[in-house]
This record gives C-alpha cells, structure tokens and sequence, in this order.
C-alpha cells in the first residue's frame, strides 16, 4: 500500500475498508464476548494480533472496537480495574510497511482512549512484527486472537499464469477473456497460500482461541460472471490507451499480472476444511459499492459520476501505485489514474460495465467474512 499521509496515500484513501470494517463490527464483538464469556478466569494479558495491518488508522479502529467490548464485558461482569485484562497488540504487514506512519496514529489513538475511560488506556500495549503471515511469525500457543482485514486475498506471489508458455495476455488479472489456465493457477496459489496461513496460525493460537478474516470475495463461483474483474478490465483498457503514445508497452502489459485472488465463500471453507485445524463458527458475505460514500440507502446523497469515478480510482491507486511503478515505472501514474477515474462515469464508454437507463450500473464488492 502506498505509505505516508498525502493526498494518494492508503490513510487518505481508506473509507472503503473502513466501511466494510463498520459493517462487520457485530461480528467482531459476537467473537470477543464468546471468548471471554467461555474463559473462567479471564485472561491477565489478552494477545491478539492484525494481521496484514498496512499503514492507517483502521488497524487502531479494529483495536478500539476489541477494547470497547472488553471495557463493556468488565463493567457488566463488575471486574475491578486492577483485574481488567490487559491488552497486547501485535501489527503485522511486509517488512516494506510504512510503520512509521502507523505509530503516528498511535499517541492520539492513547490520548482519546485516556479521555473516554481513564486508566483504562495505561492497559493497552502496541507493537509491530513485519514479516509474511503466510509464514510463522509468533511463539507456539502464544496468542488468543487474529484478525485480518482485507489482506488475505493479497497473495505470497504472482501465481504461475505461464504454463506451456500460455499467458494472460491483454489482461492485468482475471477476466472474462482470460484462458481457463489463469483462473486454474490463481485458484491453485490462493488454496496454497491459505492453507500455509491456517497451518502457521494453528500454531501460534491457544487452545479456545479465535480468528476473523475479511477478503475481497466474488458473489458467484465462476470469476467470469463476477463484479470482481471489472475495475481491473478497466485499468487494462487505461494501459492499452498509453501504448500509441509509446508510455507503455504491450508486451510490458502482458507480462504483468496482479497477485491478487478474490475467492468464493465455497472456495474459503473447502481449504479450511482441509487444513484441518480450524472450524468455522460463521462465514458470511456482504456487498459494499466500490466508493461506499455512493450509498442508495442515504436520501441525503447526490450522486455524482464524475466524484464517484474520482473515489474509485483514488481507491485502487493507494492499493496497488507501487506495483505498477515497480513494472511500469512511474512516469505513467499521473495519466494512467485519471483515466481510470474518467472510465468509472457514465461519460466514456465501455462495453465491459452494465447500463441501466444510460447510468453505469453502481458496482459492488463482495467481502468474505
């Protein structure tokens, strides 16, 4: 993700997961009271981890929810301050994580919790662990809780799209015009990938203890007839655009593919079933609009295309920018966004994005959960 705190960085462009963060929050404290209410005594020190945390201030939004039910459990329960559990957090992502940004967040993040519930904040304790959570990354039985949000369709690594020297040629990910072999090695990296993420963890977790993932998904089982290949068909066609003015070229197109898998529902609990570890208390979906600030359900929103467009491509840039300027170099990213951010309006067109009465069709996400 892109780092720091400008105008295209992942803090300043992270409403989208924090709306799916929002949407989520009653399951998030369903799973803390159930580990709580079915541990006698309370834990002394509570361990969880974030796994897949990036650079902004959802990762202390996800914090602030865990210790707001915990607060809430010790008052119902009568639990006087000095037997409150306390509270060790553990932020994982890449070694190239912008960290620094991260704790920047956090004095301000001590200071509202010491406002809302005093001593309550000296209880909480933050720190990093880089590394890959498809790796070991804790000490064995040492933590009681994981969650991640919108990492784990992030794969380890490009999957093998080059089998019998086939290619995904023309397309930057998934798509409706991609040979059978591409969506087969996607599918093949992510039940990999997963499967090493269920092993480490079953590891690392103590006996009663607790996960919650939150991916990008797709609604049906064939990615063909999913939502979830149009905003990349979209920034392929940007791409194609450059290559008559010689910004890019086809073969640069070609050869590159996004690590980046959007699974089914049946696909999740098919590879936690094989692992072995884990059973699944609730796998769940919902559906958020690629800008969620283009809500139907407020009457007080105007919808503007050109605004929404904006929103959607200041989105995927945040989330994939340094990709695209490590294989294209960054000479291309101004111009290659605002195309991106003209093709999600109904003012160009493209044969790709259902119409409905001359307006494009309001695109939404599915998040596994």
């Amino acid at each position: 993700m892109k780092g720091g705190d400008g105008a295209n960085s992942y803090a300043s462009n992270s409403i989208f997961q924090e709306t799916a963060i929002m949407k989520t929050k009653p399951i998030l404290e369903e799973t803390i009271r159930s580990m709580f209410i079915n541990t006698s005594p309370m834990p002394i020190c509570f361990r969880m981890a974030d796994l897949g945390c990036s650079s902004g201030p959802n990762a202390l939004l996800v914090i602030s929810h865990i210790m707001d039910t915990i607060y809430q459990i010790c008052e119902e329960e009568n639990v006087t301050h000095d037997r409150t559990p306390e509270l060790q957090v553990f932020l994982n992502d890449l070694i190239g994580n912008d960290f620094n940004s991260l704790f920047n967040f956090i004095p301000n993040f001590y200071k509202k919790i010491e406002n809302a519930k005093g001593e309550w904040s000296s209880r909480c304790f933050i720190s990093a662990v880089p590394g890959s959570f498809y790796g070991r990354l804790f000490p064995s039985k040492s933590l009681h809780f994981f969650y991640s949000a919108f990492s784990t369709h992030w794969l380890s690594k490009v999957p093998d799209c080059y089998l019998n020297n086939l290619m995904n040629k023309g397309n930057l990910y998934m798509a409706r015009t991609s040979p059978r072999h591409v969506f087969e090695a996607y599918l093949k990296q992510f039940e990999t990938d997963f499967f090493n993420l269920l092993r480490s963890r079953s590891t690392e977790i103590v006996c009663g203890g607790r996960m919650m993932f939150m991916m990008i998904g797709r609604n049906t089982l064939d990615p063909r007839t999913s939502d979830c290949c149009y905003p990349y068909e979209l920034l392929t066609k940007c791409l194609f655009e450059l290559i008559p003015e010689g910004l890019v070229q086809e073969a640069d197109i070609d050869s590159f593919d996004l690590p980046y898998y959007t699974p089914h529902k049946e696909e999740v609990k098919k590879i936690v079933e094989m692992e072995g570890s884990f059973s699944i208390d609730k796998l769940e979906t919902i559906e958020i609009n690629l800008d969620p600030r283009d809500d139907v359900s407020n009457k007080d929103f105007v919808f503007d295309e050109l605004e929404v467009g904006k929103n959607v491509s200041n989105c995927i840039r945040a989330v994939t920018e340094a990709m695209f300027v490590s294989h294209f170099g960054d000479a291309i990213i101004e111009d290659l966004f605002a195309r991106y951010a003209k093709l999600n309006n109904k003012k160009r067109k493209f044969e790709g994005i259902p119409r409905c009465n001359g307006q494009v069709k309001r695109l939404k996400t599915t998040m596994v959960c």
